[in-house]
């Protein structure tokens, strides 16, 4: 959203000449509720209401009216091109935009954003739709077009499971899934990020991993959430003083050592495979100490040799063999067949 666009008008004088054929309280009206004035502030309907005592509906009536009277005139009929320029920003954008992000693109300046925003209003060819529980703010110059955008943002989130993760090219696959029929131009990357920021309900980690907004694994709220996330993207088992600077630096939050570490211990998600060393839980780690894996082992598989009960620990912990060893002379938990074979007691 950050390359450069260059307009044949600017919208301030745009604005201007389109407010010229209103009487004055018309003009001061539609500037108040539209922050067209000096500090860019947009009024409410009460706020405007009594500053000429009168009724907030009796505001809203001389806004439509002015709204209307605009778009019969002629000023607004030899406007045409500004509009025309206007659509075909919003069509190279992807037909459908986040409406803060639409604004964005016109300009960083809230004030120069609020002309645009008023040209939108004003421009008979563009839709808004207000938020709602599934998609924020928003414009577009199609209907058709926004339906099917919407209808495949849904079917993309009803296949996300809770907790899943995807990376955004497998995301952005699924979702042309979802497309086929849609115009080649719209098919680029860039539109399709532009149209996943629509939804609430499908979001972003820092990480750049999407999934289900609800999501902590999306959302993340606490030091657990991000150390997930971070031995997650590491895929390997990681020391938890690691955990730490990655919380920091993908982040931006300060991870202290030591809470990190309380926080990595509490939590069912991690499992300590070795010295400070720490592997996710669904990457099939059994918990406990050796002692208590390999009784799991046991259990399981039933009496084995040393070598292979070294060989299967060794594949859940990061410890010495000697460790594994050690453990197994403890004929409290284990005793040896005559086979050499290890058993629980």
């Amino acid at each position: 959203m950050n390359e450069k666009i260059t307009l044949s008008f600017k919208p301030k004088e745009a604005t201007r000449h389109l407010l010229s054929i209103l009487t004055k309280r018309g003009q001061d009206v539609l500037a108040s509720r539209y922050g067209l004035g000096p500090k860019a502030i947009r009024l409410t309907l009460d706020a405007i209401g009594k500053k000429y005592n009168i009724t907030r509906e009796r505001v809203r009536q001389i806004e439509n009216h002015s709204l209307a009277t605009i778009r019969k005139s002629k000023v607004y009929k030899d406007s045409e091109s500004i509009f025309t320029e206007l659509k075909e920003v919003i069509l190279d954008l992807g037909g459908l935009v986040v409406e803060k992000d639409l604004l964005k693109h016109f300009s960083k300046d809230l004030s120069v954003q609020n002309h645009f925003h008023f040209l939108l209003t004003i421009g008979e060819g563009f839709k808004r739709e207000k938020e709602d529980e599934e998609f924020r703010h928003r414009w577009h110059v199609d209907v058709e077009l926004s339906e099917k955008i919407k209808n495949a943002l849904r079917k993309l989130y009803s296949k996300l499971s809770d907790d899943e993760l995807v990376v955004e090219s497998d995301l952005i696959s699924s979702f042309l899934e979802e497309v086929k029929d849609l115009n080649e131009k719209y098919k680029n990357d860039e539109v399709i990020k532009r149209w996943l920021s629509i939804s609430h309900k499908i979001g972003k980690n820092p990480l750049g991993e999407w999934g289900r907004s609800s999501s902590p694994n999306v959302n993340a709220k606490g030091m657990r959430d991000y150390a997930f996330l971070v031995i997650r993207k590491h895929g390997s088992p990681i020391h938890f003083k690691e955990v730490a600077k990655a919380i920091t630096l993908y982040f931006n939050k300060k991870a202290h050592v030591a809470t990190t570490h309380n926080e990595l211990i509490k939590d069912p998600r991690f499992v300590l495979v070795g010295r400070g060393l720490y592997a996710l839980s669904e990457w099939g780690y059994m918990s406990g100490v050796v002692k208590d894996v390999v009784r799991k082992i046991l259990e399981k598989e039933g009496p084995m040799s040393k070598e292979k009960i070294i060989e299967k620990v060794l594949k859940e912990r990061y410890v010495k063999e000697n460790t594994i060893l050690v453990n197994l002379q403890n004929s409290k938990y284990f005793k040896k067949d005559r086979d050499n074979r290890y058993h629980n007691v």
